[in-house]
Parts: C-alpha cells; structure tokens; sequence
C-alpha cells in the first residue's frame, strides 16, 4: 500500500469516528453599518425573494447510519478524507474538547454509541465564553486556504455563521476573507485579523486551555499549505460559480446547513452551496458542541450534514441525495 493510499484510508476511518493566537498588535477593524457595506452587489437580497420549489413528488431520504452507501461518491469521500487527515481534523473537536461519561444514559440528549458505550462529551471552557447574539456575516471563497482557517476557528468555538460565497470575479469592497460583526459594528478583513476577533470578543479566558491546540491554524504556513493541497485534492470547488447556477440565488434565504469544515460527509454539500451561490447558515457541529443536543431535540436523531431549505420548506439528511436536491432545485434548466 503506497503512503498516499494509506493515508487516505486512515482518514476514512477516522472521518466515520470523527463525525457521529491571539495576535500581539491590535486588531484592524472598519467600523460601519453593515446594511450599507456592499449596495450594488447584495441591493437585490432586499427585493421582493425570488420563488422555488422542490421537485415534484420529492420525498426527503429516509437517513441511514453513518456509513458509506451506495450514493457515495468513493473518490470524493477519498479525497475529502484526505483533506481532513492533511489538516489533522482541526474543526472535529470543539475547543477544550472533553469526555464527560462514557455510559451516558439520557436518550433524550447526544452520546456516540459505540457497542455498550455512550460517550457523552463537552467543552471545557466555552461554557462561560461570550456568544454572538446576531449573526456573524463571513464574505468567503470555498477554495481560498485562508477562508479555511476562518472556517475551522469558528468551529472551533462552536459559533453559528452565515456564509456569503464569493468567486474569484466576484467585485467585493474587501478582499476574502472578512467578516461582518454586528455585534461589534465592525468588518473584519483578513484571516489573521478575523482569527484574532473571534478569540478576543467569542473565546475563553487565554488562562484557561492549552494553546497548542490552536497551532494547526496559528501555524499559518503549515495551514495555507494543507489547506492549499487539500484544496486542490477536491479540483478548487468554489473558486468560480457553476455555469448553470440560478442568476438569483444570491437572494434567496440562507439554506441552513449542521455539520463541520473538516467532515468529508458534509463537505461535498458545502462545496455544492458555495458553487451554486447560495447563502447559507453553518450550524457548528463539532464534537463537544452544544448545537448536537439541539438536533437531537429537534430531529430525534444526529447526524451530519443536514439541511433545512427555507426556500422551499424541505428538511433532509444524506449528503449525495443533498447535493442531487440543491441540482434539481438551484440551477437553470435550459
């Protein structure tokens, strides 16, 4: 077995276990309005919505056990696998990761079964750190190495973001990434600004975790460049919009979407929303997330990814049949 495949099969394992810096100067921020940042390219999410529907006769997917079925695409789920073992599952784990019981025995909350065990697990240290009360905004480019590093630190503090995908032709007041935060009355440009930010307004006290849990994304050279060959492994998704997209999917509704950066099951769905143009709303889901509880409540069950649609009311697990919906229902047929 040469060392690629047997990292790539590692990975695999891994993703099926997986998913059942503060800087030194201050910070740059732009302090304005953010419904007066982007007039002429995001005016129409203001206008009258535009209107879809979900195939006719569509029936969500009944969702399966974690598992490889047979609408997995086994070169994708290779090369996100490989994706995640090349930036080490930063992202898998909520900040200050721990076990709490291994015999869990709440039904009505989340604990991995693995046989006769129940792990229940949690942070450590985000229990007492500051949450945002409106929405973080992230202006961002699915392939961009730096976007990634966005990603993963969000999810590393277990926050809910929205998503505004931008393209490489895409004319922007600010280069990717930056973040709007209304909480804050500020847009954050650049990922070592915007990483900071978030440690500063949205993470514990410095005292209270180990640093060395940071250095796959403090690390910058050893994130841009995992980040870049795992990037360049999925062909560069989101680095231009698909042909064939909507011309009006800007302006629908944020999809919702539960899941993790690095989990290669929802990465294929999360390459799908940024291609088509489609806002979307990332629900963290790391392990130790509080937002796992949240889906057991509501869905009975958890398991990533995980999509509701405003747009036309559909709810539905199974990533490749996602992906198949997002096809039907946001690209033109001509």
């Amino acid at each position: 077995m040469t060392p690629i495949r047997l990292c790539i099969t590692i990975a695999s394992s891994c993703a099926l276990l997986v998913n059942g810096l503060l800087p030194t100067t201050p910070i740059k921020t732009r302090r304005q309005s953010s419904l007066h940042l982007f007039p002429d390219l995001f005016s129409k999410q203001q206008q009258q919505l535009p209107r879809v529907q979900a195939p006719s006769n569509f029936v969500p997917p009944e969702p399966k056990p974690l598992a490889i079925t047979e609408g997995t695409d086994l070169k994708e789920f290779a090369t996100a696998s490989a994706g995640l073992a090349l930036r080490l599952a930063t992202g898998a784990f909520v900040l200050g990761w721990k076990v709490d019981s291994v015999f869990f025995d709440d039904e009505s909350r989340y604990a991995l079964k693995l046989g006769p065990i129940r792990l229940r697990d949690s942070s450590s240290v985000l229990d007492d750190a500051a949450r945002p009360s409106r929405t973080l905004m992230l202006y961002d480019r699915e392939s961009s190495p730096s976007c990634k590093r966005v990603r993963e630190m969000l999810n590393l503090l277990d926050i809910t973001y929205e998503v505004r995908p931008c393209f490489e032709d895409t004319d922007t007041e600010f280069p990717v990434p930056f973040l709007v935060d209304p909480n804050a009355d500020s847009t954050i440009v650049g990922d070592d600004d915007i990483i900071g930010h978030l440690l500063q307004k949205y993470g514990p006290n410095p005292d209270l975790f180990d640093r060395k849990a940071l250095w796959p994304i403090e690390f910058r050279a050893f994130a841009l460049t995992t980040a870049q060959i795992a990037s360049a492994l999925r062909g560069n998704p989101g680095k231009m919009q698909q042909p064939n997209a909507r011309p009006d999917n800007a302006s629908m509704k944020p999809i919702e979407i539960w899941g993790y950066e690095c989990s290669p099951f929802v990465r294929p769905v999360k390459e799908k929303l940024a291609e088509l143009g489609l806002p979307h709303r990332v629900v963290s889901c790391s392990r130790g997330s509080k937002n796992r509880d949240v889906m057991v409540e509501r869905t009975g069950r958890f398991q990533v990814p995980f999509i509701v649609d405003e747009n036309t009311g559909i709810e539905m697990f199974e990533g490749p049949e996602i992906v198949d919906y997002l096809e039907a229902v946001y690209t033109t047929k001509e």
